[in-house]
């Protein structure tokens, strides 16, 4: 027997299959909290009192607007003249217009109030496509459809009076306005050129962002020509380091050797040397080195190399160095330079000199870069002071000449007069407009909905049961292996099962263990099984649920048929010794059973021992009932005996199927499980509990648990109800 590791319940995001689920689920508790919504909106729009509504539309805009190509006037006339929309909307609710309404309206409506005014008085801009329009908008609401039209008109002829006595005063304003601003405006654009000018001066600059623009240039054309003379000097560089190498000499030694090749004097010196070398050879061969023949010669040597000294000096000058004589002493081992070396020699003086002088523009070039880069530091600062300025001086200027402009255009417009409210849209007599029945029916369906939804989901909370196959599955970490289907309507009368010994099988269970859905379902349940990986060489199956009531004996009964029908040996042993109901079920007696064949001291032969064998169109299948109870059911389950009872019937029989009790509570499931090959696991939907589910999942991870199965599952979610559907459809 393998032992299968419990997880826990797997836990998944709702999604909106159950969503939809939950809400058919509490169907009624949604449809209750819909029809109370829907018939408190219904009464409450039944009892209120009807809303009546009229409306009136106003042009608003300034008279001298009409030159579109001037709009100096309005920017300097008065501030009221091109007044914002929130600020023109003010003024017309403002309590000192509407006041006169009120007045108007007295001999009317005497209790009519300015508060009462503006609350029921709604002003708005109009927009088309969603730009928005001169046109302001008046509605005013009240129970009384003359009463909203005689308001608005008192108000239109409050906005027209209102109008044409600020017409003139406005422009005046505006007049005035203009000729006060002029001087302070001259002031400021002088004070603002002056700030310019001395800006120009003391920085010693025109135009700060030009003339920087233009050391930006230079720099750049600086550090390109930096960039070719590193190249140049590479080269200059590789050069001379190359003739170097070919003359093997320094640049002055080398200079020395040519000076002193190209003089004659010393050239005869430098034989007369080298004769007198060859002689003090020969005379050394002959005598010894104090010979007077010898030391004669030595001093000829002597007096030519000092002529050849002084010769040297002549030549080179009388500031000549070390390197000089070396180089001269150089010609006397390797004799005048030929043609090719002064060549090679002048060569490399020149690669030299023209080195030198690349290191020396580099340097210039440097300078220059640092020169121009110290300059184009201190000009972010200028730019600052000068962007600050100017745009000072120009908006200035600007400002000057469109005052000057305006003075004499609002002097022509203030024979025209300077702003008019038009009315566009006449009030009209009130139109009512609530309580709307069918807005507020929709209003209150779609909150019934809501909150109907939001009820069914807190009943849903409040509910531990489990309720389809899916929740079932996702509660344990056991795989499901079926579900049977809820037994909806009555099943046609079948007829009684012949047990071979007089009795007869109840009707009623055969509606349930024949009925063709339940009888699929089960058929595919044992596949199922026996296509488990856990089942494989399975002899032996305990058949359990959390508590009592959850379908395990129908569907233990139901596999031993479907099995027994696979030409399977099968034996029904009902294991629930303390409640025993097999034998009630199949109308068996129950004198003898597994009570008495545990309770019995003699070893087990055969299944001959069996007290009842049932036998129906030839179907090898076995019943052993419980027996009469026990006093103490889990001694005799858990004995020895029960362990050989069971190794007999597995020798004896294809397949052992035990009914056993519910695992929760009692131990005697998990005591005749632990002499079986497995267990199956039965959960009634709508009926077991999470919590109950998670325990007896805790307490069965500790057998083989092949599968779960979940009975009492909607005939929607079942697959043979689809099938027959789809069969039905497809007949002509």
């Amino acid at each position: 027997m393998t032992v299968d590791t419990y997880s826990g319940p797997v836990e998944s995001d709702p999604g909106y299959g159950q969503l939809a689920a939950v809400l058919w689920r509490r169907r009624f508790v949604l449809l209750a909290v819909f029809f109370a919504v829907l018939s408190a909106s219904a009464f409450w729009t039944l009892s209120k009192k009807p809303i009546y509504q009229s409306s009136m539309q106003l042009l608003v805009e300034p008279n001298y607007q009409g030159k579109k190509d001037s709009n100096a006037e309005t920017q300097f006339a008065d501030s009221n003249v091109e007044i914002d929309n929130s600020t023109q909307l003010a003024q017309m609710r403002s309590s000192q217009l509407l006041q006169r309404a009120v007045v108007i309206l007295k001999k009317d409506y005497p209790r009519l109030t300015t508060e009462e005014l503006q609350s029921s008085l709604v002003l708005l801009q109009l927009e088309e496509d969603k730009v928005k329009t001169k046109i302001f908008q008046a509605v005013y609401t009240s129970d009384d459809p003359i009463k909203a039209q005689k308001v608005l008109q008192a108000i239109q002829k409050v906005y027209q009076d209102y109008n044409r006595e600020q017409q003139k005063q406005r422009l005046t304003r505006g007049l005035s306005f203009v000729n006060e601003q002029l001087p302070v405006v001259e002031e400021q654009v002088e004070e603002a050129e002056k700030a310019l000018e001395r800006f120009r001066k003391s920085q010693n600059v025109v135009d700060p962002e030009v003339q920087s623009r233009a050391i930006v240039d230079a720099l750049t054309s600086v550090q390109r020509e930096r960039q070719l003379n590193r190249a140049e000097i590479q080269q200059a560089q590789a050069r001379f380091m190359e003739l170097r190498q070919r003359v093997n000499q320094s640049p002055q030694q080398a200079l020395v050797a040519t000076r002193l090749s190209q003089s004659s004097r010393f050239q005869s010196l430098l034989n007369e040397i080298q004769k007198t070398e060859l002689s003090l050879v020969q005379q050394q061969v002959r005598f010894k080195d104090k010979s007077p023949f010898v030391q004669q010669v030595v001093d000829q040597r002597q007096r030519q190399l000092s002529l050849l000294s002084e010769e040297v000096g002549r030549i080179l000058g009388n500031g000549f160095s070390d390197q000089s004589v070396a180089g001269a002493s150089s010609l006397l081992t390797q004799g005048q330079l030929g043609e090719t070396d002064i060549k090679l020699i002048n060569e490399m003086v020149e690669a030299q000199v023209n080195l030198v002088s690349l290191n020396a523009r580099s340097q210039s070039l440097v300078d220059a870069e640092q020169s121009m880069k110290a300059e184009l530091r201190r000009f972010p600062g200028l730019l600052a002071e000068y962007n600050r300025l100017q745009p000072q001086v120009q908006l200035r200027r600007e400002t000057l000449q469109q005052l000057l402009k305006a003075r004499q255009e609002i002097a022509l417009e203030i024979a025209r007069g300077g702003f008019d409210w038009q009315v566009v849209e006449e009030p009209k007599l009130g139109v009512q407009i609530g309580p709307n029945l069918s807005r507020n029916l929709m209003l209150g369906a779609i909150a019934g909905l809501m909150l109907g939804s939001v009820a069914a989901f807190v009943r849903e909370g409040m509910d531990d049961s489990v309720h389809d196959p899916d929740d079932l599955k996702k509660q344990t970490s056991f795989p499901l292996l079926g579900m049977i289907p809820k037994l909806s309507g009555t099943a046609s009368p079948l007829p009684k099962l012949n047990l071979g010994n007089g009795d007869l099988l109840a009707p009623s269970m055969m509606q349930v263990i024949y009925w063709q859905p339940f009888r699929e379902s089960v058929d595919l349940i044992y596949k199922n099984i026996q296509l488990m990986p856990t089942a494989d060489g399975l002899r032996s199956l305990v058949i359990t649920s959390s508590l009592a009531g959850e379908g395990k004996s129908t569907l233990a009964l139901g596999l031993a048929i479907s099995a027994a029908r696979l030409h399977k040996r099968v034996l029904l042993i009902d294991a629930d010794l303390r409640r025993p109901s097999l034998h009630k079920q199949l109308g068996l007696p129950n004198e003898k059973g597994l009570s008495t064949l545990l309770a019995q001291g003699n070893s087990i032969a055969d299944k001959r021992d069996i007290q009842i064998t049932c036998r129906y169109r030839d179907l090898p299948l076995s019943v052993l009932t419980a027996g009469p109870t026990p006093a103490d059911p889990a001694k005799l389950l858990s004995s020895q005996r029960m362990a050989e009872l069971i190794a007999t019937f597995e020798r004896s029989y294809d397949l052992i199927l035990l009914d056993a009790p519910p695992i929760l509570g009692i131990v005697d499931a998990l005591l005749a499980a632990s002499f079986c090959d497995g267990t199956v696991f039965v959960g009634r939907i709508g009926q077991v509990t999470r919590s109950e589910l998670n325990q007896a999942t805790a307490i069965l991870s500790k057998l083989n648990v092949i599968g779960i199965v979940a009975n009492g599952a909607s005939p929607a979610t079942n697959p043979y109800f689809s099938y027959e559907r789809k069969l039905q459809s497809t007949v002509p």
